[in-house]
């Protein structure tokens, strides 16, 4: 399926072109705590052998999306399916999907290999598929030490080592690298690229967009609950226009930067951490730098680029002063 991202991001219907294997679609879904809306009419459909990117900001229903589909919340109206199966056949869908939401709890004394047996145990699985998981994840030669002396990125590591062990069609993954130190984050972005490669379907709940478009070949923008995209990555990348990121020497000269560059044409298109993202062609750059001397102000970076997943993200995503983000009171509530 591949829709179509206007620059002016309105309420437009997204049409859902099925293929004979999806990992996942709904047909209207919603799900609504009392007057709050988590998610909000969804329709969309995700391919099978994917890296699946879910993104939105926060409070936008990605984890109640997560929860309705797997049967842990029940949907106010609409239909969703997993692996072509309805998500209230649960008994059928559970045994193929694999799935890690938010952090998971260990006993900080037993190992990790403690850990995966004891859940092989639980559901019925061959003992033999610890020893795979284990060197998919990484944790090969350290499966025998207590989990209390892992690092944050190894427990997330183990688990979606558990979230591995019934060997899945479909592993979902819900904020993996939320709390990770940069180390951490690369670890588990490397881990998803070659889940990934193994062609197995992974879906990915993330705000970190640097992550998502380094993994993930496929994406769905979500807004308050509300579909904004859902396509290729390439296709959303391929709408990205020419940026120049513009900062001033002084910190106190942004203010009268900006206003210099939107009279001269050059309205700023967001601003980063005092750094101005215009959306001007990359030949501009030497005729802003040339207005910001004459008004007297040094710049200490010039940098013509593309726009970034972030930037397209953020475009999408913005949101008027008086919006309020319906899904945020209500993340993770159980039916």
């Amino acid at each position: 399926m591949t829709t179509t991202y206007p620059r002016d991001i309105t309420s437009v219907p997204y049409p859902v072109q099925l293929q004979p294997d999806m990992a996942m679609r709904t047909d209207m879904l919603t799900r609504t705590f009392g007057e709050r809306v988590a998610i909000d009419r969804l329709t969309f459909a995700v391919p099978t052998g994917s890296v699946i990117g879910l993104v939105g900001p926060n409070g936008s229903g990605k984890s109640t999306l997560i929860r309705t589909l797997l049967g842990l919340i029940r949907p106010s109206d609409g239909a969703g399916w997993v692996l072509e199966t309805p998500i209230a056949d649960q008994e059928t869908i559970a045994p193929r999907v694999g799935a890690l939401i938010e952090n998971p709890a260990y006993v900080a004394g037993l190992t990790a290999r403690a850990h995966l047996s004891s859940m092989a145990a639980l559901r019925g699985l061959p003992a033999t598929q610890i020893d795979d998981v284990l060197a998919t994840v990484g944790l090969t030669g350290r499966d025998r030490e207590p989990v209390k002396t892992f690092s944050l990125g190894m427990k997330q590591r183990l688990g979606i080592a558990m979230a591995l062990l019934p060997n899945p069609d479909l592993l979902i993954l819900d904020e993996p690298t939320n709390g990770l130190d940069p180390a951490g984050i690369v670890e588990i972005r490397d881990l998803l690229r070659q889940i990934g490669q193994q062609g197995r379907t992974v879906i990915v709940s993330s705000h970190l967009m640097s992550e998502i478009q380094a993994v993930c070949d496929y994406v769905v923008v979500i807004r308050f609950g509300t579909l904004l995209y859902a396509g290729p990555m390439a296709d959303l990348l391929a709408k990205a226009h020419d940026v120049i990121e513009v900062e001033p020497e002084l910190a106190s000269d942004l203010p009268r930067l900006t206003a210099v560059l939107a009279a001269a044409g050059w309205p700023t298109a967001s601003q980063v951490d005092g750094v101005l993202h215009l959306g001007a062609p990359r030949q501009d750059a030497a005729l802003i730098n040339r207005a910001a001397l004459a008004s007297g102000i040094t710049l200490a970076r010039l940098s013509p680029s593309r726009e970034s997943l972030e930037s397209l993200f953020l475009t999408m995503t913005s949101a008027d002063a008086n919006d309020v983000p319906r899904g945020d009171a209500v993340e993770g509530t159980k039916r």
